[in-house]
C-alpha cells in the first residue's frame, strides 16, 4: 500500500464507519496517546523495564495505531503524505549526508544495527 492508498483507505473508512474525523485537538492527544503505547512497549522489550502479568506487548498494532492517527491528522491538515515524505528526505539528505557518517558516536559496533555490527566486527578482524 502505497502512502496515497492509505490515505485515501483512511478517509473512506472515517466517512463510512467514524461519521467523520475527530478535531485536529483530539487527533493530537490520541496520537500522544498512541506513541505512548510504542514508548511502553519499547522500555518493556527494549529497555530495562519488565512486562507486567498479561500485559500485552504488541509493537506492530501499536505502530500500526500510530500511523492511522497521523494519516487522519495529514488527511483533515491537507497534508499529501507522499509529498512530505519526498520533502523530508530530501531535507534530511541535504542537512545530514556527511554529518551522521563523521559521528563517531556512531561508529560503535553496539549501536550498529544486527548486520551492520556483524560487518564491522568483521572489518575491525581484518585491520
Amino acid at each position: 500500500m502505497t502512502l496515497e492508498e492509505l490515505q485515501k483507505t483512511v478517509d473512506q473508512w472515517v466517512k463510512k464507519y467514524g461519521v467523520r474525523y475527530f478535531d485536529e485537538l483530539t487527533n493530537m492527544a490520541l496520537l500522544t496517546e498512541e506513541v505512548g503505547e510504542v514508548a511502553r512497549i519499547m522500555a518493556r522489550t527494549y529497555g530495562e523495564q519488565s512486562a507486567k502479568e498479561n500485559e500485552k506487548l504488541d509493537l506492530v498494532d501499536e505502530l500500526a495505531d500510530v500511523l492511522w492517527v497521523l494519516t487522519c491528522i495529514a488527511n483533515q491538515t491537507g497534508v499529501d503524505l507522499t509529498e512530505a515524505v519526498k520533502n523530508n528526505i530530501a531535507k534530511k539528505t541535504q542537512r545530514d549526508s556527511q554529518r551522521h557518517l563523521e559521528n563517531p558516536k556512531l561508529s560503535s559496533p553496539s549501536r550498529l544495527c544486527g548486520d551492520c555490527a556483524a560487518d564491522a566486527s568483521a572489518t575491525d578482524v581484518k585491520q
